[in-house]
């Protein structure tokens, strides 16, 4: 079977916002639902059936099992338009947009949407599992004597909550304790994560005075732009801030971290034969993707895997690290990214931990994130890659020949990459 083209004919996005603020108590369908919307509206698929919808979130409710169906069926779509969630992490909706890209390019779909959704503002709050296993065998117990005695084994204690944390199951660790730890084997001053820090909050600045975001964020509770921009920010000004993870000797700070984030994302993918046809506009192809992980337990870096699988996937691809235009690297944390660009340069790392006989090389740093990203857009988890997807895709839009690399870290020590077109 003949692989098809896979084109991205737009995106679109709720403002991201500080987590606890403007969304407070919205669920991840609330929030999931908008973008789908604003698809459907603007490429006209008002009661149509399409191939299918990818969304999932990282964090949920134990009911929020059916995000993608859930938001299809409210997003104006045929409700004959199937749907499902998938979840990986920060990699989420990059991960939904492959699936669905895969299925285009094997001619089984026309059309779909992939995207994502993520809210710490309505977290769930659990009790604890020996609280939840004496609620499941009082409900179980037959007659009254055997529930009464059952009832009687309750104990206070049973009641204390559990706040979900995102820590790393295995090493009991923070997300930002591993990128701490990164930046300490790869000897990343505080100096130049301020300095990236600070330049995306720049860079995310002037693309809002540009207009560049104006058909990708749409309005929603009142907010028209993310809501972390601080484009006056300086190296000065966060340099005074006491490192969040390792309050002794550590360089990761809450500003040049990704912050808490609330919002949700969208893509719409067709076959090219299908948006030219319907005369969408086709802002970029997909040309490749890759996904890979690391053993962060024993000695890997957490954040690390991208840098795997972006070799795996140049060399799939007969490339070299220098030829695209753009670079979109999730910016978790700028420790991370810097991480990510020593890896690629440092002839030990590529030679033991990539297989290659020579580093992948240095990048032209102007072409990094040049509209922002993570640290001055925010992190709503399963939101970003659908983010960083549209936002490529319309780079792309602007010139002819032109590539763009898709990198992005995830928990659990796995990357999801992906390569990028302009139309011909």
């Amino acid at each position: 079977m003949k692989s098809r083209n896979v084109v991205i004919v737009g995106g679109a996005r709720i403002p991201f916002s500080r987590s606890f603020t403007d969304y407070f108590g919205k669920t991840n369908h609330e929030l999931a639902v908008p973008p789908l919307k604003a698809l459907v509206e603007r490429y006209d698929l008002k009661g149509e059936r399409i191939g299918e919808v990818v969304m999932g979130a990282v964090i949920g409710h134990s009911d929020e099992i059916a995000i993608a169906r859930e938001a299809a069926l409210d997003s104006g779509l045929d409700p004959h338009t199937p749907a499902y969630d998938v979840r990986q992490a920060c990699g989420t909706s990059l991960e939904g947009v492959i699936a669905v890209a895969n299925k285009i390019a094997l001619g089984q779909i026309e059309v779909g949407i992939a995207g994502g959704v993520d809210t710490n503002s309505d977290i769930p709050v659990e009790f604890t599992r020996r609280f939840t296993h004496y609620l499941m065998r009082l409900n179980a117990a037959k007659g009254g004597w055997k529930r009464f005695t059952q009832a009687l084994k309750f104990r206070l204690g049973m009641l204390k909550p559990r706040i979900p944390a995102v820590v790393e199951r295995r090493t009991g660790k923070r997300m930002g304790d591993h990128a701490e730890m990164m930046a300490k084997d790869w000897k990343l001053s505080r100096e130049d994560q301020d300095t990236l820090a600070v330049e995306s909050h720049h860079k995310a600045a002037k693309a809002y005075e540009d207009n560049f975001f104006d058909d990708l964020v749409i309005p929603f509770q009142g907010l028209d732009r993310d809501t972390f921009l601080r484009p006056k920010t300086s190296v000065e000004k966060i340099s005074s801030l006491r490192p969040a993870f390792d309050r002794e000797n550590g360089t990761l700070t809450a500003a040049n971290s990704s912050p808490l984030s609330d919002g949700s994302a969208a893509v719409l993918l067709a076959s090219e034969e299908e948006a030219k046809k319907r005369g969408w506009p086709i802002l970029a192809k997909i040309v490749d993707a890759q996904t890979a992980a690391v053993d962060f337990v024993n000695g890997e870096g957490l954040l690390i895997a991208p840098t795997y699988a972006v070799s795996e996937m140049l060399q799939r691809n007969n490339m070299k690290l220098q030829d695209f235009d753009f670079y979109e690297i999730h910016e978790a944390f700028a420790a991370q990214v810097l991480a990510t660009l020593n890896a690629w340069e440092s002839e030990e790392y590529c030679r033991e931990k990539l297989g290659l006989d020579k580093p992948l090389g240095s990048i032209d740093r102007s072409k990094l994130n040049v509209h922002g990203s993570s640290i001055a857009l925010g992190h709503p988890y399963a939101a970003t890659g659908a983010r960083i997807t549209a936002t490529l895709g319309k780079l792309l839009s602007q010139e002819k020949g032109k590539r763009g690399l898709i990198s992005i870290c995830t928990a659990g020590g796995m990357g999801v990459t992906a390569i990028l077109e302009s139309p011909e």
